[in-house]
C-alpha cells in the first residue's frame, strides 16, 4: 500500500463536462435552451436576475489575474483622455480654424506636458524591485486608453516591466492602447467593478488633469481616505493651476463642508521625479514596508 496514489479529484473538470455537453446527441430535449449546462448558456448568464452573479464574476476575475501574476501592488494613474502628445497636441493647434478652436488647442499643448511626465512617473515605478517573496510592487495602472493613460502604459513598457490597462465598455469603443501588457489588458461592464479593482491593490496614486471620469475617480479616492475606509496611501495631484482653476478647495475648507486637513490627503507635484520621491517618502515616514493584497 505504500506506492498507492490518491487521486487528487474524482469529479471531472468543468471544461471537460462542458465538452461533453456538445457532443453527440440531438432531440427536442438537448436542442432547447433550457438544457444548456447554466456556465455555458449566455442569455441565461446575461439575464437582468443575474447581475449580482456578473458582478461576483467581475470582480473575481481580474483579481485572480493579478494574484496569479504576483502583483501585490500598483501604482495608479488617472488622466483626461484627451490630452495628446506634445507633438501631436502641437498638430492640432495647427490644424485650428477658429478661434474656439484655437483656444482649446492651445489649453492641450499648454497641457500636453504632463503626457512626458506621466511617461516618466511610470518608468521610476516600474523600475522598483520585486519584494522577497518574488511580489512586483507598483506595477503600473491605467484605464487602458490614449493620451495620459497611454502615457502611463508607455513609461513602464519603456522599462521593460509589464503594465496593466483596466478598460472600460462604452458606447463609442475605446481600445487599448498598445503598450498595455496583453495579459494584464482588462476590460469592464460596470464602472463601479472597475473603480473598486483601481483601488484594492493601489499602494500610490497620480491625478493629472482630466474631465468628469477623472474628477470622478479622483473623488471618489479623496472619499474613500476622508472617511477611512481605505488607509492614506500616496495621492499626487499633478498640475496645481489646472485643478485650483476648476475646483477650489480652499473654498470648500472656507465653507465648512471639509476640514482643512482634508486637504492634505494629496499632494500637488510638478515633475516625475518630485511624485516618485515624495512616495517614498511617505513610506519611509512610516518605517513599513509597502503592504500587500495578500
Amino acid at each position: 500500500m505504500t506506492d498507492t496514489k490518491v487521486p487528487s479529484r474524482v469529479f471531472a473538470r468543468a471544461s471537460q463536462d462542458a465538452a461533453s455537453a456538445k457532443a453527440g446527441i440531438n432531440t427536442p430535449q438537448t436542442e432547447n435552451p433550457a438544457y444548456r449546462l447554466a456556465f455555458q448558456d449566455l442569455d441565461f448568464l446575461l439575464r437582468e436576475d443575474l447581475r449580482p452573479i456578473r458582478f461576483q464574476l467581475e470582480l473575481l476575475k481580474p483579481q485572480l489575474i493579478l494574484s496569479e501574476a504576483g502583483i501585490a501592488s500598483t501604482f495608479v494613474m488617472y488622466g483626461s483622455a484627451r490630452i495628446p502628445e506634445p507633438a501631436k497636441a502641437q498638430a492640432l493647434l495647427d490644424l485650428a480654424t477658429d478661434e474656439t478652436g484655437r483656444r482649446v488647442a492651445e489649453r492641450l499643448v499648454a497641457k500636453s506636458k504632463y503626457y512626458d511626465i506621466a511617461r516618466r512617473l511610470a518608468g521610476l515605478a516600474a523600475a522598483f524591485p520585486r519584494d522577497a517573496a518574488g511580489k512586483r510592487h507598483f506595477v503600473v495602472c491605467s484605464g487602458g486608453g490614449p493620451s495620459i493613460m497611454e502615457a502611463a502604459n508607455r513609461g513602464a513598457a519603456e522599462a521593460g516591466a509589464d503594465t496593466i490597462g483596466l478598460n472600460i465598455v462604452l458606447p463609442h469603443e475605446q481600445a487599448p492602447n498598445p503598450y498595455v501588457t496583453p495579459s494584464l489588458s482588462l476590460q469592464f461592464h460596470y464602472f463601479a467593478l472597475r473603480k473598486m479593482h483601481f483601488l484594492l491593490h493601489a499602494r500610490a496614486l497620480a491625478a493629472f488633469p482630466g474631465g468628469f471620469g477623472t474628477f470622478d475617480e479622483f473623488f471618489e479616492l479623496l472619499t474613500l481616505i476622508q472617511t477611512g475606509k481605505i488607509a492614506p496611501i500616496p495621492v499626487l495631484l499633478y498640475g496645481r493651476e489646472f485643478w485650483e482653476r476648476v475646483v477650489d478647495f480652499q473654498a470648500l475648507c472656507d465653507e465648512g463642508v471639509v476640514s482643512p486637513k482634508d486637504l492634505d490627503i494629496f499632494t500637488y507635484c510638478e515633475t516625475a521625479e518630485e511624485g516618485w520621491a515624495h512616495v517614498q517618502d511617505f513610506y519611509r515616514d512610516r518605517e513599513v514596508a509597502v503592504p500587500s493584497t495578500d
